[in-house]
């Protein structure tokens, strides 16, 4: 179990792509420092190919949906199930062809993490009967 209380977003697809992306920009930085046009190039082809593997891993299920998860499911090695079909609401699955469900889990479960914030009140939505002090402003 996790020792944060929100889902960061911590997958392997995530990592990955942070880490491929931190050397394309260390190459790209010394490409700019020793002024060689072909390091920046290179470092913006890392970069590049850093976005389209974070991206192939998502399809693949090691990334997240949109959207908090439940918190059996914010470990690494937990495979995201419904990224065959994709998530409703998710751009890269919309760029690969996979519409997602339109009431799927994942706004289910958004609708269902709704939590208050401790210590904040709660107020009702129901209507207010009339008192005395309120008929006298009017």
């Amino acid at each position: 179990m996790s020792a944060h209380q929100y889902d960061e977003g911590h997958t392997v697809a995530g990592w990955t792509g942070v880490a491929i992306a931190t050397v394309g920009t260390c190459v790209l930085g010394l490409g700019v420092c020793v002024v060689s046009g072909v390091l920046m190039a290179v470092g913006l082809v890392i970069t590049v190919v850093s976005a389209l593997v974070t991206w192939a891993l998502h399809l693949a299920g090691w990334g997240k949906p949109p959207g908090r998860r439940p918190r059996a499911e914010w470990g690494m090695r937990v495979r995201d199930t419904g990224a065959r079909q994709g998530h409703p609401g998710c751009v890269g699955c919309r760029m690969a062809g996979r519409r997602g469900a339109r009431t799927g889990v994942v706004g289910a479960r958004a609708a269902a993490t709704v939590e208050p914030v401790p210590g904040e009140a709660v107020e009702s939505m129901e209507p207010m009967e009339p008192t005395e002090s309120m008929e006298s402003v009017g």
